[in-house]
């Protein structure tokens, strides 16, 4: 578990099934536009079922234990309010991974995001020993953008036709960050620019 203040980012488990669905239903129309979909399949190619929370559950479980990924759920004060994942992890002369992220809109604004971004990319450089971040975030996201711009990471260019998203092979923007842009720690730097911006 990791925490700063009243965030929480701790593993997902099966039992957040009731909280985790109740948050995706609401908010469905907020997450629509930003949220991954899974292209059609080739002609005469059988389509596949989407998976139950249980089995969700289960393959990041199974992915975090082959150190290929970091699924964890955000709390704020101790009520679920979004998912961040870290995955794409590459060991061997990379030590690479990506963030993706989303967040209840009734949560959005109060600096939950940025902190839970911090704190992962502080447990990626520290614990577990990768060298660079990266999240790819559709150009017309701005808050998404803003989370990050926030917290200093450098945009590196363009993914053309990157993700399918919302129906449509979309491109987006690559945010980058290494371990040595950030010596004195990710959360310690978001902790100076709150204290700054008061």
């Amino acid at each position: 578990m990791l925490a700063e203040g009243p965030v929480t980012l701790r593993p997902i488990r099966v039992r957040d099934q009731r909280a985790w669905r109740e948050i995706n239903q609401r908010n469905r129309d907020w997450l629509r536009p930003w949220e991954a979909t899974v292209p059609p399949p080739p002609p005469g190619t059988p389509h596949t079922r989407r998976p139950t929370f249980r089995q969700m559950v289960r393959h990041l479980r199974s992915e975090a234990s082959a150190g290929r990924m970091l699924p964890f759920v955000i709390e704020y004060e101790g009520t679920l309010c979004g998912q961040l994942t870290v995955a794409g992890i590459t060991w061997g002369s990379m030590r690479s991974g990506h963030i993706g992220y989303w967040i209840d809109r009734d949560y959005a604004g109060r600096g939950v995001m940025p902190t839970s971004v911090a704190l992962a990319v502080d447990h990626c450089f520290r614990t577990v020993g990768l060298h660079r971040i990266e999240v790819c975030i559709r150009p017309e996201n701005m808050p998404s953008r803003r989370v990050v711009e926030k917290l200093g990471f450098r945009e590196e260019g363009v993914r053309p036709r990157y993700l399918h998203i919302d129906g449509a092979w979309r491109d987006h923007l690559v945010y980058v960050l290494t371990t040595e842009e950030v010596p004195e720690g990710l959360i310690t730097r978001w902790r100076g620019l709150r204290h700054s911006e008061k």
